[in-house]
């Protein structure tokens, strides 16, 4: 996908336009100032198919087991369609740690999916780095309602859905 026009509404849904959002952290003019911002930031590179973003904006456990190739192939055959964040702890521009939690939105073969998360961000060298990802799945039987998988099933050498770029087998699939 092409950068979008600065006033462009941003792809993170945010409601403000790429230009005032995500557009400066993502082109390198401004570093992400909260952990929240960090977090749209690399949902919108995973929309734009930034990956180089995706391995700079990481911690170096994350850099260590980064699958570039991966990651690719899950933004170019995505169509990211927006996120919600549910909460933040921490992250702020005084903090040095912080957690957001967030459902990411995307089709694939035009059925939709939901990836819901609970990152660890942390300041590293002064900018904001993604550190771990948790992966958040409803329980079997919560509330009467059966697990129903969500997205196709991820084989333990795939990427790891988090966005980590980690293999499966290290990150969510332990």
């Amino acid at each position: 996908m092409t950068q979008p026009e600065a006033s462009a509404p941003c792809p993170c849904h945010s409601g403000k336009a790429y230009g005032d959002c995500c557009g400066p952290i993502l082109g390198g003019t401004q570093a992400a100032l909260t952990a929240e911002a960090l977090m749209r930031a690399r949902y919108t590179a995973y929309a734009l198919d930034n990956v180089d973003f995706l391995y700079a904006s990481s911690g170096d456990a994350v850099r260590a087991e980064f699958d570039p190739e991966g990651s690719h192939k899950w933004a170019r055959n995505s169509v990211w369609t927006g996120m919600e964040v549910l909460d933040v702890q921490g992250g702020g521009v005084d903090d040095d740690e912080g957690t957001v939690e967030f459902v990411a939105h995307y089709t694939v073969k035009q059925r939709p999916f939901s990836h819901h998360e609970r990152s660890v961000f942390r300041r590293v060298g002064g900018e904001w780095r993604f550190i771990d990802g948790e992966l958040i799945t409803p329980e079997a039987g919560q509330k009467g309602v059966p697990f129903v998988r969500e997205a196709p099933k991820v084989g333990r050498n795939d990427p790891c859905p988090c966005g980590s770029g980690k293999k499966y087998k290290h990150c969510c699939g332990r």
